[in-house]
């Protein structure tokens, strides 16, 4: 029987544990430093490397955090992990305005997690230079994030919601949903 990513970390997490204190014992900006260096660290080496490093860059982060290779992720300061996640290649995670991950949580590649959006009040400055807001994003626990999905600043993905390949979700549904289109709507409810 092959052992699953979470019963390997918990087998080791004692050592990462300690590998993770002396990595805080670095300055923050160094830390981010060797991140961004070690984004594109391939296999089970790049995972492990990655982990320690996010663990002291967020504001929490869980055990078993699978970050893969090619992840995308500005204002760490701002993000909360919650426990057993993976993110896949190619997404990109904006925490500026905060972000909450929630347990067993699943994020497909190519998925972009936004914390902030552009005003365009002022019609004498261009929308780009124009006020930008900030809103909290929330993933609750057992949420599956398809691939190529857009989750909008100021949403609440409920627990046990399934978000469909290429949906773009813009405000909040019930739990126990699948969600699916652009804009994102209830495809199936009580999954």
């Amino acid at each position: 029987m092959n052992e699953t990513g979470r019963e390997k970390f918990n087998r080791y997490k004692k050592y990462i544990n300690f590998l993770s204190s002396i990595i805080s014992l670095l300055p923050n900006g160094f830390i981010q430093k060797l991140f961004l260096f070690f984004r594109n660290t391939t296999g089970k080496k790049g995972l492990l490397i990655r982990y320690m490093f996010i663990r002291n860059l967020t504001k929490k982060c869980g055990d078993n955090v699978s970050i893969h290779p090619n992840v995308y992720f500005f204002n760490l300061q701002n993000v909360e992990l919650g426990s057993n996640i993976s993110i896949h290649p190619m997404c990109y995670i904006e925490g500026a305005g905060g972000l909450i991950i929630g347990n067993n949580v699943s994020i497909a590649h190519a998925t972009s997690i936004l914390t902030t959006n552009h005003t365009w009040d002022d019609a004498n400055v261009p929308i780009k230079y124009n006020k930008e807001i900030l809103k909290k994003v929330i993933i609750e626990d057992d949420v599956w994030i398809g691939s190529g999905c857009r989750v909008l600043a100021g949403v609440i993905l409920k627990k046990r919601t399934v978000l469909a390949a290429g949906a773009v979700l813009n405000k909040s549904f019930p739990s126990h949903s699948v969600l699916g289109g652009i804009p994102a709507k209830v495809i199936k409810n009580n999954i």
